[in-house]
């Protein structure tokens, strides 16, 4: 009922119905909104290209607050209507209320959400840093090692990467999207990519210590890199796979859901899992570590008298029942 009705709103007013825009002036405490300020602002942003209409203005009982509405001739999710909105707050407003001295206020749901995304977006290359940035010292003091745990970060990117490529595909670029059910191509979540990123990131890492743990079990017991990297795979795959299969099948049923969000995760989440179990931690993390021989586990000596000593608890090897 709601997409029908967005539809043919959008069908009847314009698609930018669905994208009113609440422009408010306040004159500030003692200070009252005269009829000449009103209309100055009213007239800037009716001869705006991108408005197809503003409501006329409407005073509070007071006189020092106004509050009006423009809808845009674009779509709540255009760059249009993005731009639209930056262009009001930084130029058109400014301008129209320069000798007046009101303040002005762009808001609404298409305003919020632009404001989020952009919030989300100025704070993700942090979110990301300090996420890898801390795993990679866990790592390096767990494992002793600075090739291990850089290599685990650079191969949880690799998968997450992979879920955020498809995921644009699928949604964005329209790439089989009628398979799971969506009829037309949509804008990404603005917030879907920071919480991708810290689901995907942890279910990497937990495989790759699940893997790296066996395989330094291995090699502090043999010392042989890679008899190690065999052992630990082979050891490791089945469960590593076991659980996959489990997060996969749950994750995709997910895309039967009806709300364009839930099959967003749930496409990014099976694809990273299903990428992450198979090509980055069964091919690339074995190949890697097996051509890189002992240099995995090298570690400065300066650096190794200042970490935090770690204890390890040793697995049977398989060696040891014979």
């Amino acid at each position: 009922t709601y997409r029908r009705a967005y539809d043919t709103l959008a069908e009847g007013f314009g698609p930018g119905f669905n994208a009113p825009l609440t422009i408010a002036l306040d004159a500030g405490d003692g200070n009252t909104i005269t009829i000449d300020e009103l209309t100055a602002v009213h007239n800037a942003v009716r001869t705006v290209p991108t408005i197809a209409f503003v409501t006329e203005p409407i005073l509070n009982r007071a006189g020092d607050t106004a509050v009006l509405t423009a809808f845009p001739t674009t779509s709540p999710s255009s760059p249009q209507t993005e731009d639209l909105v930056r262009n009001l707050r930084t130029e058109i407003l400014p301008t129209a209320t320069a000798s007046s001295g009101l303040d002005t206020y762009v808001t609404g749901n298409t305003p919020a959400f632009i404001d989020i995304s952009d919030k989300l977006s100025d704070r993700l290359p942090i979110f990301i840093a300090a996420v890898v940035g801390l795993s990679f010292l866990l790592l390096m003091v767990v494992f002793r090692s600075i090739v291990v745990p850089a290599k685990a970060a650079i191969m949880n990117l690799l998968s997450i990467g992979a879920a955020y490529g498809v995921v644009v595909a699928v949604f964005q670029w329209g790439w089989g999207n009628e398979i799971i059910g969506v009829d037309t191509t949509v804008p990404i979540s603005p917030f879907l990519p920071m919480m991708m990123f810290a689901i995907l990131f942890g279910l990497s890492m937990d495989y790759e210590v699940f893997l790296l743990s066996r395989i330094r079990e291995e090699h502090l017991r043999s010392g042989d890199n890679h008899h190690s990297v065999v052992v630990g795979v082979a050891a490791t795959a089945r469960v590593i796979t076991s659980a996959a299969l489990i997060m996969i099948s749950v994750f995709a049923a997910f895309m039967l859901s009806p709300d364009i969000e839930v099959k967003m995760f749930a496409v990014g989440l099976t694809v990273a899992v299903l990428v992450d179990a198979t090509i980055v931690r069964m091919i690339l993390v074995p190949s890697t570590m097996a051509i890189m021989g002992n240099a995995n586990w090298w570690l400065p000596s300066k650096l190794e008298a200042i970490l935090p000593p770690v204890s390890y608890t040793h697995l049977p090897s398989p060696r040891d029942s014979t």
